[in-house]
């Protein structure tokens, strides 16, 4: 674990996670394992916390590249849902991550024949049992577009092709307020949430022409690329972005 990217333990497995999910995006290879190379398994109470940091981006490279994920990574991440599940009164952005988790662990362990709705069976197919159906997005429709850029930032894991959501929908309903934001980030100097709001912009599309978002996601790279989690929010945009050009 490279300690001086770190403060703690979690943290240094954090940065170890999101090195390896930015080494998977470049290289495509989806049967190299996240979680085996940054020595974590589903045994590893640190290494689990850190894929519930993570999140669902723990299987983001099968994601985008439309391939099976290694089963020692379905693994870390359904173990992470069911260590981590939200508190009662956890904040809204949490509850919506865990649920993005799960359906992303369903994205690729259907549940069984005759199972239906959008309230899914937590990992499917994984040995997790219970419900858990997509959380409430109205706060995001009157957010401050301050705030509603710093919401869609931590929820930037969501921002992925074929995975409709009432965030998604919102997101795309304020484009302008999510390019305003990813300016204001930029000129904070805050690269993490400017990665996470371009990152939206790339998954949805409609930015003002004048954003010139791929120039803004290369300095917010070059400026916050010592964050692997930066580093892997523009992967995530130049990749999707691609896509929707081809």
């Amino acid at each position: 674990m490279d300690q001086t990217h770190a403060s703690s333990p979690l943290a240094g497995a954090v940065h170890d996670l999101a090195t390896e999910v930015v080494l998977a995006l470049r290289s495509g290879d989806h049967l190299a394992t996240v979680c085996g190379a940054a020595g974590i398994d589903e045994e590893n109470r640190t290494g689990i916390a850190a894929a519930r940091v993570i999140g669902a981006d723990l299987l983001l490279p099968s994601v985008l590249y439309g391939r099976h994920p290694h089963p020692g990574d379905v693994a870390v991440l359904d173990r992470a849902v069911r260590e981590f599940p939200p508190k009662p009164d956890a904040p809204a952005a949490t509850a919506w991550s865990h649920w993005h988790m799960i359906s992303t662990l369903q994205r690729f362990a259907p549940p069984p024949p005759g199972a239906t709705g959008p309230g899914m069976a937590v990992g499917a197919g994984t040995g997790t049992t219970g419900t858990y159906a997509e959380p409430d997005a109205a706060w995001l429709e009157n957010a401050p577009w301050q705030s509603f850029t710093h919401q869609l930032s931590v929820l930037a894991p969501l921002a992925v092709p074929a995975a409709p959501s009432a965030v998604q929908r919102a997101a795309a309903d304020r484009t302008v307020d999510l390019a305003r934001g990813f300016v204001r980030a930029v000129r904070r100097r805050d690269w993490l949430q400017a990665a996470g709001a371009g990152r939206w912009l790339a998954a949805i599309g409609g930015e003002p022409a004048t954003l010139g978002l791929e120039r803004g996601l290369d300095f917010v790279e070059l400026m916050g690329g010592h964050d692997p989690r930066v580093t892997l929010h523009v992967r995530a945009a130049r990749l999707m972005a691609e896509a929707r050009a081809r």
